[in-house]
């Protein structure tokens, strides 16, 4: 008793991605090669021919799309033409059997006709073939949800000649969404998908895609995408052979350095190489033009482990346990075709990472300076970059991997006083050698970056006090943000955000400092002026230095810093206008408001404490 199939069924348990709207199409244009093939034609006489068909209407803004500023109205469907064997009994008969193996031997699998229902509304089908007698037929019908309808066989007329055409009918929305809309991105889809046919001994059929008028031949398509003749090679990953295939795709192309894996010599899926090999990022180049690499994989594997719909494969990502050693994996596949890309591309890479190497030591050498001793200790992975990175990005990389690198010696510091089971002596004091020089490496990466922020610092307030353009300086309000930030104090500033070097080294020693604060609000001070100081700064020494038969008040000292704009010309006598009178005048009001420690202790004798102005 025959088992019945529900095609309805069928369809719901068959899956095709929105992004593979394209599949079906191309399933029915590999089908055409294969026909021809079967009719025993030639390939420089076989012809194949894809028209786009698109809806009439072009100003429906529910049908057309604007593509790189040229307005396409929308796919409807497609027919494939083509002079192959046709529809005859023994193709028809498959074609009506799901899961058919009439074209095994080829690859098919007898589902693609599946996939043509999942993005389109129906297949129309024309078919003029040679029956068994040698007379010319022509077979109709269309193939639909509802199975196989209005099946005609009658005699082809007289002019008529073998030729199949398929026509995929109703393209669905939601596929005709997520699909190219140009001729020439679909031309480019169909050769890179079929791409085994197009490098094979012997070549692909006369392929041409028409698109209203317009007319792309795929094989000149071909020629104007690969940049270099393939190679080809052999692996062997765990007793299973692979076959590869090195493809260099002009840089024109909007591919990327991919693996392309394929079963039935059809493209099913494929997978970037970014960061699979070192160096391997954005273009390639042998001197003279770009390219960009592709790796086309084959195998028997591949062949028995395609999952029915075509667009994936049925291997685990990794092997492990009990079949660890036999059982393949994409980890296991992946690593054999990186490797056999290496080898391949080594000439190219090593160039990229020249290019990289130099990146990164002319910038350590002119602008970051404190990561040029921690190079040595990176690894080659850490240091693989794009040439054509930004300063910006490679400041992040760095600063990274700097970091990584503090985190490892805090690590190894913790445990470098235990001596290691095993471990001799020689070997416990060549360890403890080489964390001393890391820990040294990165003392000379911090005073690298604080020579070079001064050096910053300096050449900023060197721009700053130059007279401008307009003939006018900067405002003191800049150079007073420079050296610390305004309307704060040092509970709420960290001194590494204040340049108060600038000033004095000695500053940095502060018990206590205010920034553009008025005298009121100053802590270490009971006075109620209303009057700012640009800087005013408590040192307070309260630590017992030297031994004494009396007690003896901390040592105290204040500081006031005026800052006023280059080249002034208008100050005047008296407090109003006279900076060096401010600043003493400052001095006076904070000495008679009882000065007291940051802390709240009273320093006794306040009105006589030692006091230092900058006018600046």
């Amino acid at each position: 008793m025959n088992i019945e199939t529900n095609l309805r069924g069928r369809l719901r348990n068959t899956t095709l991605p929105k992004s593979k709207g394209l599949l079906p199409l191309f399933e029915a244009l590999i089908n055409s090669i294969h026909a021809l093939e079967e009719a025993q034609i030639q390939p420089e006489q076989g012809r194949i021919r894809v028209v786009i068909e698109r809806e009439p209407n072009l100003f429906d803004a529910d049908t057309a799309g604007r593509v790189q500023g040229r307005l396409v109205s929308s796919i409807v469907s497609f027919h494939v033409i083509d002079n192959g064997v046709g529809f005859n009994e023994a193709n028809f008969n498959s074609f009506r059997t799901l899961d058919t193996e009439h074209k095994a031997t080829k690859g098919g699998r007898g589902i693609g006709r599946l996939l043509w229902l999942k993005a389109f509304d129906r297949v129309d089908i024309v078919s003029c073939f040679l029956n068994d007698s040698g007379e010319l037929k022509q077979r109709s019908f269309s193939f639909s949800p509802n199975g196989i309808t209005d099946d005609v066989v009658e005699a082809a007329g007289d002019e008529a000649q073998r030729e199949t055409t398929i026509h995929l009918v109703g393209f669905d929305q939601g596929y005709r969404a997520h699909t190219r809309k140009t001729s020439i991105a679909i031309a480019k889809a169909m050769v890179e998908h079929c791409l085994w046919y197009f490098v094979r001994p012997g070549g692909a059929p006369r392929i041409i895609v028409e698109d209203q008028g317009e007319e792309i031949l795929l094989g000149d398509l071909f020629e104007d995408l690969i940049h270099s003749s393939a190679a080809r090679d052999r692996i062997e990953v765990k007793g299973r052979h692979l076959d590869l295939l090195h493809v260099q795709l002009r840089a024109s192309t909007s591919a990327v350095h991919s693996i392309a894996y394929c079963a039935d010599d059809r493209l099913v899926m494929e997978e970037k190489l970014a960061g699979h090999i070192p160096g391997l990022r954005g273009k390639l180049g042998d001197g003279e033009d770009e390219f960009v690499y592709m790796c086309y994989v084959s195998s028997d594997l591949l062949n028995d482990r395609v999952r029915p719909e075509r667009n994936a494969f049925e291997i685990p990502t990794d092997s492990d346990g009990l079949f660890e050693d036999t059982e393949i994996s994409w980890s296991d596949i992946r690593s054999g075709v990186v490797s056999s890309a290496c080898e391949h591309l080594v000439v190219y890479l090593d160039q990229v990472k020249e290019r990289a190497n130099d990146r990164i030591h002319e910038f350590v050498s002119t602008k970051a300076p404190r990561y040029r001793p921690i190079l040595g200790h990176l690894a080659p992975a850490a240091l693989d970059i794009d040439p054509e990175i930004s300063d910006n990005e490679l400041e992040l990389t760095l600063h990274r991997q700097f970091v990584e690198l503090e985190e490892h010696i805090l690590t190894e510091g913790h445990a470098l006083m235990e001596l290691q089971s095993g471990e001799s002596a020689d070997d416990y004091e060549a360890r403890i050698g080489s964390y001393l020089q890391k820990v040294t490496d990165i003392k000379k990466s911090d005073l690298a970056n604080y020579v070079a922020h001064r050096r910053v610092v300096i050449d900023l307030l060197g721009a700053a006090i130059e007279r401008r353009p307009d003939g006018c300086y900067v405002r003191e309000d800049f150079i007073h943000t420079l050296i610390m930030p305004m309307r704060t104090d040092s509970t709420e500033v960290l001194l590494d955000n204040c340049n108060l070097w600038l000033v004095d080294e000695r500053l940095a020693f502060h018990d206590y400092l205010a920034s553009d604060t008025t005298l009121s609000r100053i802590s270490v001070t009971g006075s109620s002026s209303r009057k700012e100081p640009d800087l005013v700064a408590l040192n307070v020494f309260d630590k017992p230095i030297l031994v004494a038969d009396s007690a003896t008040p901390p040592l105290t000292s204040l500081v006031v810093i005026e800052l006023k704009r280059p080249m002034r010309n208008d100050a005047t006598e008296g407090e109003g206008g006279d900076p060096i009178e401010q600043a003493l005048k400052y001095l006076d009001r904070i000495r008679q408001g009882k000065v007291q420690t940051a802390q709240g202790r009273p320093i006794p004798a306040s009105e006589d404490i030692p006091g230092f102005c900058y006018v600046i």
